[in-house]
């Protein structure tokens, strides 16, 4: 069976395999050569590409477990975010925070450093307490703060270098639920305003069409108990679908059509258990980059990167997507230097992408970024030693679970064999 990821750029001729019990996936690890676990295929680098065996979680049993004092639950790692957001509601918790979509698995998204957004909230890897993992021979262990500290430390950001986790033990808070507001507002107030904005809701963002003049506003914000809201989706897509695919037929038009489509009137509201509002449905398939800048060269960053594109016209057909996230202390995480203002750089799945991103990774480089795992980037293993002061312990432990590397494929062998 062939595979490939969710924007369909990257694709593998391995074996997929789907274990039914942590038995068989022991087994499948034991006989393989090389073997990489895939979940939803959101990421846009070859992190799951592999020629022998393409490991999926989805048919594999298990069940939640929520811990005596209701702040930890131990997860089935394959477990996409949806099915575990449900099956945490119905026992009355929550995560603290989530991305704005749900199908990847729990340690997929936990592997890359999947966030969301708030100045106060880090990404879903700083949720990690404990993960359970079939080691490269095929034994199972588990590791957390006291149990096998350095795996543990290894394995928050872990790429799918240290093994493959079939349980994570993992923080959650209680139940709440969220107040969605949507409005347009100028570029340049949101310029200026948007750190006291940040610091006033939970929990915001806003999308910045390169060329037009105004954002869409995002936030979230607690609010009482409500049922579950009608739409499943922040905003619709019909009208930007057309746009898209005049855009990929006529690319010169891209500036005059984002103008056009952001005359419109653009606003929403929706509220409801927070596992509801926090993700939409993005069913537009797309290319993308994202780069963690430090939070006090962000909009500073965009308005460049912007800048260059207008001068240019360059047919960017997506808005960029500007998040809040706060600092972590996980050997891998683009955030452990600090609280970082996260870019997200995208192009329609139709279009040419890689020429428009290198230019601007220079940017987003230049700048101090450092770019999220999953997402389009053009690091080096120089770069990767350069931007991450603990790579090397990260590569020792790498070598201590996987002396064969099993769990390698070519892109990660290039960064951290």
């Amino acid at each position: 069976m062939a595979w490939s990821n969710w924007s369909g750029s990257v694709t593998a001729s391995g074996q997929v395999a789907r274990p039914q019990s942590e038995d068989e996936l022991a087994a499948l690890v034991r006989s393989a050569n090389r073997l990489r676990v895939t979940g939803a295929g959101h990421s846009f680098m070859p992190l799951c590409e592999s020629g022998e065996f393409i490991v999926s979680l989805d048919d594999m049993a298990g069940t939640i477990h929520i811990a005596a004092d209701r702040r930890t639950a131990r997860i089935p790692a394959g477990w996409s975010i949806r099915r575990l957001t449900a099956a945490l509601w119905e026992e009355g918790l929550a995560l603290a925070n989530q991305g704005d979509v749900n199908p990847q698995s729990l340690a997929g998204a936990m592997a890359t450093g999947t966030h969301g957004t708030g100045v106060d909230l880090g990404s879903l890897s700083t949720f990690a307490r404990g993960f359970r993992l079939v080691g490269a021979d095929g034994e199972a262990h588990w590791c957390d703060a006291d149990t096998n500290a350095d795996l543990y430390q290894a394995q928050r950001l872990s790429l799918g270098l240290f093994g493959v986790a079939t349980e994570v033990e993992v923080a959650v808070v209680p139940a709440f639920h969220l107040a969605e507001r949507i409005e347009k507002r100028r570029w340049a107030e949101i310029r200026e305003s948007y750190d006291e904005l940040a610091q006033q809701h939970r929990h915001i963002e806003f999308w910045f069409f390169p060329h037009s003049d105004q954002v869409i506003l995002k936030t979230l914000d607690p609010c009482d108990p409500c049922d579950p809201p009608p739409s499943t989706t922040d905003m619709e897509e019909a009208t930007f679908r057309r746009i898209l695919d005049i855009s990929a037929r006529l690319p010169f038009l891209t500036p005059f059509l984002q103008r056009l489509m952001m005359k419109s009137g653009i606003s929403g509201r929706r509220r409801g258990p927070a596992h509801c509002i926090f993700p939409s449905d993005r069913t537009l398939r797309f290319e993308e980059m994202e780069y963690e800048m430090p939070r006090s060269a962000g909009l500073e960053t965009l308005e460049e990167v912007v800048g260059w594109i207008r001068k240019k016209r360059l047919p960017v057909t997506f808005p960029f997507e500007y998040r809040t996230v706060a600092a972590d202390d996980i050997w891998m995480s683009p955030m452990n230097a600090g609280p970082v203002a996260a870019i997200s750089m995208h192009q329609y799945a139709k279009m040419p992408w890689a020429a428009l991103f290198a230019d601007a990774e220079a940017i987003f480089r230049g700048a101090g970024g450092r770019p999220h795992w999953a997402k389009r980037h053009t690091l080096s293993r120089a770069d990767v030693a350069a931007l991450y002061p603990m790579v090397g312990r990260y590569t020792a432990v790498r070598r201590a679970a996987d002396p064969h590397g099993k769990f390698l494929n070519p892109h990660l062998e290039t960064l951290f064999a």
